[in-house]
């Protein structure tokens, strides 16, 4: 971890004494910092398909790709290449305007939401004072790039995965929120660097355990992840709001995709696993590898999810979003407040 103090303050100086002003010096820091996690998001978005593609293969009793690269790892990769060979088509009747900005606003949304949160001590691009509040923010407009290239596609398939998108992940943005506000009351602080200081005694996920099921479905869902991926349903809608997109267009929209569940894995585990504290006082280990590992290990979780159940219905999702998890989310912090102020009361 000091490495990257280190190196941060190494260049900070360098650029100093370049006769470059202060303002300027931190502008350049960041827009380094910023290219630094768009690299890193690229580079985790192939073993990530990697380890999707094996272990939907495991659990299909199947191999996976095994051709390309050991064990298959450099099929990804080459299938970037493949899809920025492809002839960039945009339809006749389309917005076009529209329809050619909506998957780069959907990368944008996912690397804008990671500037937020702490990889280890130290380690985070902006450490807002509010920073839970701005990735919930962030998070929100990811809607509207989906629901752009819905409608500016200008086919029915795309409209209504676009409607799909608005309302399944309005709905269950709701209780993914009520979810992480009993850890904000129990934490007392917005900023993502606190919280995780907080939980080095206990993490949050034993106090909240019923907040952090409502926070893994509803980021199913936020996410259009399998079983709640219903606007991409191939069976009713041939692939939903991308339908008309191909090539590298198509492969930006996989590549928010995981770049959002990369986030939205990461806010789990500073807001519920501890953050980059170890398990058990190990510390075998620098905070930032742990920190990733529990990521990874929430990451797998969504996988083992969409490949074990199936798709399930639309008026079912909506159903099961408005009528049980926001009256349980409600409920968890109506008790957590109790907890608190009763605590308070025993401890003076």
């Amino acid at each position: 971890m000091q490495i990257f103090i280190d190196l941060a303050n190494w260049l900070r100086a360098w650029i100093l004494g370049m006769g470059i002003s202060t303002t300027a010096t931190e502008l350049i820091l960041t827009a380094v910092w910023t290219l630094v996690v768009i690299l890193f998001v690229l580079i985790n978005l192939i073993v990530l398909v990697w380890i999707e593609r094996k272990s939907s293969a495991f659990m299909q009793q199947r191999r996976g790709p095994n051709r390309l690269g050991p064990a298959g790892f450099l099929q990804f990769p080459v299938d970037i290449v493949k899809v920025l060979g492809k002839e960039d088509i945009t339809p006749a009747a389309a917005d076009k305007f529209i329809y050619k900005i909506a998957s780069t606003c959907a990368f944008v949304t996912a690397i804008v939401a990671i500037a937020v949160i702490p990889f280890g001590p130290g380690m985070v691009l902006e450490n807002l004072n509010i920073g839970i509040f701005y990735f919930i923010a962030i998070g929100s407009t990811a809607t509207l790039s989906l629901l752009m290239a819905g409608i500016a596609s200008n086919n029915k398939y795309s409209f209504i995965g676009g409607m799909r998108t608005v309302a399944q992940m309005i709905s269950y943005e709701i209780p993914m929120v009520f979810s992480l506000l009993g850890v904000v009351m129990l934490a007392g602080s917005l900023n993502l660097t606190d919280i995780v200081a907080s939980q080095k005694n206990m993490w949050f996920i034993v106090p909240q355990c019923i907040a952090f099921i409502i926070y893994f479905i509803s980021t199913v869902a936020e996410t259009n992840r399998g079983p709640f991926d219903l606007a991409e349903g191939e069976q009713e809608l041939v692939a939903g709001y991308f339908v008309e997109y191909g090539g590298i267009r198509w492969a930006i929209f996989m590549i928010a995709e995981y770049g959002n569940l990369v986030a939205v894995c990461a806010i789990a585990t500073i807001m519920f696993l501890g953050g980059w504290n170890a398990p058990f006082g190990l510390t075998f280990l620098p905070p930032f590898l742990w920190f990733m590992l529990k990521v990874y290990c929430m990451i797998f979780l969504f996988m083992w999810v969409k490949w074990t159940y199936p798709r399930i219905r639309i008026d079912h999702l909506m159903h099961f979003g408005w009528k049980f998890l926001i009256p349980v989310s409600l409920a968890n912090i109506v008790v957590t407040g109790i907890g608190i102020y009763v605590y308070r009361m025993i401890t003076g």
